[in-house]
């Protein structure tokens, strides 16, 4: 049940969720060759999706650990487990498409759907693999 006095549980939560996702995303931006916040502001399609779903990739095993875990500390590692995860895919992703970063620069939209397709879809197993 939901009241006033959980408020505090949820802040915490969600503060820490926050801080996941900024790290998440800090750490995919150091990972990847190519620098997605510069080809974003200069209107790079191809590295706005990808990078959107890399960010719901990771967002989804996170939602689900968060209401699954047992406790403020379960989550935090539950979420770096999934930060591993998603960081993984790219790592993966790169080495079958052969230079996606390269692609990406380009404008290639192709690859980057198909990099964000990945990435959600591994999410997802994350997520459905992290309920107990």
């Amino acid at each position: 049940m939901i009241s006033l006095q959980t408020i505090g549980s949820f802040l915490l939560y969600f503060g820490v969720a926050l801080v996941l996702e900024a790290v998440f995303v800090v750490l995919y931006m150091a990972v990847t060759p190519h620098h997605e916040a510069t080809l974003i502001k200069r209107g790079n399609t191809a590295a706005a999706i990808s990078l959107g779903g890399a960010v719901l990739g990771f967002t989804l095993p996170l939602a689900s650990v968060i209401a699954q875990s047992v406790s403020l500390l379960d989550m935090a590692v539950w979420g770096a487990v999934a930060l591993v995860v998603q960081l993984a895919v790219y790592r993966l992703a790169d080495f079958l498409l052969r230079e996606v970063s390269k692609h990406i620069e380009e404008g290639n939209v192709a690859a980057a759907a198909t990099l964000a397709a990945a990435s959600i879809a591994i999410g997802l197993i994350n997520a459905a693999s992290m309920t107990y």
